[in-house]
């Protein structure tokens, strides 16, 4: 045997490995980082391009294609080395990847869905989840998840008479829903429920004792003993919303007598037996409120409502949000031996809007608010008789909402005022949105106001995001100054919304409301090359 073919034999049994299976290595690197990234039996497959590396579904050819060729078995050596070298024992066959799915831990599966429940709801994303595959049917079956629910009765807004029986067989399948998915329900929601609320409330008030509040819209059946069966089975119940639903004062007494003492939120709609209810709050059932709204709807009601303010003030000093919507206000009058009671200290919003006429005066609004330093959010509109001057005198500097807008009103009511830039330059450093549409201010007095946006002393710049100045006597030069002025819209980078509708002094074209800072910019290019002939 020649000695060339001698060593030859050697570097085989001894397992060196010659140039071309140093290049067979390499390959097998490569493939094994491939398999880090797309497992076999995973379902993806990973597809390479200039700059970039894709993982797409379904597997296809390319990944089969970067594989290296297999090497052609090698010949059997004869002799005592052949004998010698040991065969590698032999792989264990591999099952089919399951998926990424099945590999993440159930404890970390369910934060991610909290996740996503905290920000779109429960539903339809559990439902629907709970489809993909086992691990992911035991996460979304946790009840910490399903702390929201809404129910929608069946065959809402439709005619016939099978409403009811739909009800019915929706509450078969909430009998084994409560204890086994809503046992930790905190906010529950009924919507256009008729027959059958009695029946799901008593569920709730088995199976659910975290419940924090209920709506009830449009719902009817609702009894006294249905409330307070309900306050007494869940102790932390502290918010009622019975807006648009018919529920009797009795019922909502009995339930404030039971649970008022922790109430926090209360949302009602006027009617005539909403006296009795507001009497309950005037005698502080509810010492805790924190937030109250008496809503008439759409519907005008020509029942003006009584409500003192000074016993108001009394009987729930811990309210934040106070809001009067679309009522016939009529406080009554504080008289000369009335003092001045500790009003709302923490009040930070308040909401007065009416479509009709109010006795909203300056006077009234300064009882209200003359202990309120905290207020952010002040909505006026319908309240036609409140001027600058009497806002000018309220004791909160950091006002951010401003809502002044008369609508609906004819041109003849609306009286010419003076006073606008008493506001912008009070709270010019803290406003982000100013609704002065249909106000009835003069050209010079609008220009002076918001010319206060453009001197706030120091380097920063007004936080103004929202002008409504629809109606108004606005002028091109009086968001746009010219000349040794900058305009309001420069001044205000963080304005996104301006409304320039039914403004009669601005040219043709431009009388409509912008959204979005380059909509605005364009108004203002435009505003500006019409003002050389406009003057």
């Amino acid at each position: 045997m020649a000695p060339g073919a001698v060593r030859r034999a050697r570097r085989r049994a001894r397992g060196t490995p010659p140039a071309g299976a140093r290049a067979q290595s390499a390959r097998s690197a490569e493939d094994w980082w491939w398999d880090r990234l797309a497992p076999s039996g995973s379902g993806y497959h990973l597809l390479q391009s200039d700059s970039m590396l894709l993982v797409l579904p379904d597997p296809g050819p390319v990944r089969a294609q970067r594989r290296a060729p297999r090497r052609a078995p090698r010949p059997q050596l004869s002799g005592t080395r052949a004998a010698a070298r040991p065969k590698p024992a032999p792989t264990p066959e591999q099952g089919p990847d399951s998926g990424w799915g099945d590999r993440i831990p159930l404890e970390i599966l369910v934060q991610i869905f909290g996740l996503l429940v905290a920000s779109d709801g429960p539903m339809p994303f559990l439902g629907r989840a709970a489809r993909v595959c086992r691990r992911w049917y035991q996460a979304a079956s946790q009840p910490a998840l399903w702390h929201t629910l809404t129910l929608l009765a069946p065959q809402a807004g439709r005619p016939g008479k099978d409403g009811a029986k739909a009800e019915k067989k929706l509450l078969t399948s909430l009998e084994w829903l409560m204890p086994n998915r809503f046992s930790q329900l905190q906010r529950l929601t009924l919507i256009h429920w008729k027959s059958q609320v009695h029946p799901l409330l008593k569920l709730v008030s088995e199976h659910c004792p975290r419940l924090t509040l209920l709506k009830l819209s449009d719902c009817h059946g609702v009894t006294p003993d249905t409330l307070v069966m309900l306050a007494k089975a869940c102790p932390q119940l502290h918010s009622l919303n019975i807006q648009h639903s018919m529920v009797e004062s009795t019922a909502i007494l009995s339930f404030l007598e039971e649970a008022g003492p922790r109430m926090r939120k209360l949302w009602l709609t006027y009617s005539s037996q909403t006296t009795a209810i507001v009497g309950a709050l005037l005698g502080s059932c509810c010492p805790q409120l924190q937030v109250l709204e008496v809503s008439a709807g759409i519907h005008r009601n020509s029942t003006p409502l009584q409500l003192p303010v000074e016993a108001l003030q009394k009987g729930c000093p811990q309210l934040q949000v106070l809001r009067l919507l679309n009522l016939m206000w009529l406080p009554k009058p504080s008289g000369r031996a009335v003092t001045l009671s500790p009003g709302f200290p923490g009040l930070e919003e308040l909401c007065l809007a009416s479509s009709t006429c109010n006795f909203v005066s300056n006077e009234i609004l300064g009882r209200l608010l003359h202990d309120s330093p905290n207020l952010r959010l002040l909505d006026l509109r319908g309240c036609a008789r409140i001027t600058p001057a009497g806002l000018f005198d309220l004791p909160c500097q950091d006002l951010e909402q401003l809502h002044l807008g008369l609508y609906g009103m004819s041109d003849r009511l609306i009286l010419i005022k003076e006073g606008s830039p008493l506001l912008t330059q009070k709270w010019c450093h803290s406003l982000r949105e100013l609704d002065l549409s249909g106000q009835g201010f003069i050209e010079k007095d609008l220009e002076q106001a918001l010319a206060a946006f453009s001197t706030i002393p120091g380097s920063s710049h007004p936080p103004l995001c929202s002008l409504n100045l629809r109606g108004t006597r606005v002028t091109p030069s009086t968001v746009s100054l010219p000349c040794s002025h900058s305009s309001v819209i420069s001044s205000c980078p963080g304005l996104l919304y301006l409304n320039l509708e039914s403004c009669r002094c601005l040219p043709r074209g431009l009388k409509r409301a912008y959204q979005g800072s380059e909509a605005i910019q364009w108004c203002l290019e435009q505003l500006l090359t019409s003002l050389p002939s406009a003057s």
